[in-house]
């Protein structure tokens, strides 16, 4: 490359509206110029989880706003940009399909390429935008909506070891939330109130532990904290603020046990191919929790492997992990027409079974 180029992402797969700049240098280096991001929360705060037809109706209405204050941090015009890259799914589809008429009508108005990006992909290649990450690499994509260990192997490169049949370990937190009275979103609230717990008061159980293979379950851990929590208020007319601390300190153990022992075998299927420098990545909402973000730099220390969790604001959803996904695939010639449509599903391993389930934050895939 003999000069820079500027990607301008947009994100809009959930409750979070986003926009980013990401100038690739002429040395390949990636940059972050701009990102900006809108939450629904206060939107959804009523209802205990995302709505989305109102989550939609907001993206529409922040898509230009977002677009215009990620321009005006960065300082540029859109002719100082390259391409628009804009997640085309897995998700909500009234959000997405926001999100790709809106990036339709930029590329169009002013000349520019389009990358259909997939949000997942955005997760997985943010250890490349943060740290350089080279290929292949283990992740763990673990979020709302998603869980799943990949090998990324390149921009459009990817082999999924196992993942969840039910529901993601971010859903199981939000629901544990309000089963136990909390704000949502949950799992900040979750790990807060479990700070303040004993995690060996009350054993929940570690699901599929006792099966082979990567996959994971959580919806049953959520029912286990479901019946602990009735068993208490028969036994006392109610909860003390110790016996919620209690109950979200147990549930988050067992997450943690769950997905250490699940890294820790998926880490050995990675190893055995003998990459040149291991190195095991986490990316998505999940992967903002502290306790659980220490367990899995325990298990790739002991297992000899670099591991990388990316700065807490590229945890989440955001539109600079799109920005860079687009300009990767623009990089391998990768360009999308005004035929690009929105996709509630899309695997990245196309060569693997599709994952069961449904999740609060869009389908698996």
């Amino acid at each position: 490359m003999t000069h820079s180029l500027t990607f301008l992402g947009l994100e809009s797969s959930c409750d979070d509206t986003a926009a980013a700049l990401v100038r690739i240098g002429a040395d390949g280096a990636p940059e972050i110029l701009s990102s900006v991001v809108h939450d629904q929360a206060l939107l959804h705060a009523a209802y205990g989880g995302v709505v989305p037809e109102i989550a939609a109706r907001a993206h529409a209405e922040k898509l230009d706003a977002c677009v215009h204050e990620a321009m005006a941090r960065a300082d540029l015009g859109v002719r100082d940009v390259t391409a628009v890259a804009v997640t085309a799914g897995p998700g909500l589809i009234g959000g997405v399909i926001a999100g790709v008429m809106c990036a339709k009508g930029i590329a169009a108005g002013a000349g520019l390429d389009l990358v259909g990006v997939n949000h997942l992909a955005g997760h997985a290649l943010t250890p490349r935008l943060t740290d350089g990450a080279a290929y292949p690499y283990l992740m763990l994509l673990v979020s709302g909506g998603h869980c799943q260990f990949l090998i990324v192997r390149g921009p459009d490169a990817f082999s999924r070891l196992g993942g969840t049949i039910d529901d993601a370990p971010g859903e199981a937190f939000d629901k544990v939330a309000r089963l136990l009275g909390l704000a949502q979103p949950g799992g900040p609230a979750v790990e807060a109130e479990a700070a303040r717990g004993d995690p060996a008061r009350l054993r929940l159980p570690r699901p599929l532990l006792d099966k082979p293979g990567c996959d994971m379950s959580f919806s049953g851990l959520k029912t286990a904290l479901l019946r602990a929590r009735d068993r208490i208020v028969a036994e006392k007319s109610g909860l003390t603020q110790q016996d919620r601390a209690d109950l979200c300190a147990g549930f988050q153990a067992a997450v943690c046990d769950v997905l250490a022992e699940k890294t820790r075998r998926a880490l050995a299927l990675y190893l055995a191919e003998a990459p040149a420098s291991p190195l095991i990545a986490v990316a998505g909402g999940v992967a903002a929790n502290a306790p659980i973000r220490a367990a899995l730099r325990g298990v790739a220390e002991a297992a000899g492997a670099r591991f990388l969790a990316p700065p807490l604001a590229l945890c989440t959803d955001n539109a600079a992990m799109i920005a860079y996904a687009g300009a990767e695939l623009h990089g391998m010639g990768r360009r999308d027409n005004m035929s690009l449509a929105a996709r509630p599903r899309w695997p990245l391993d196309r060569s693997g079974p599709g994952l069961l389930g449904g999740g609060r934050k869009g389908a698996k895939a």
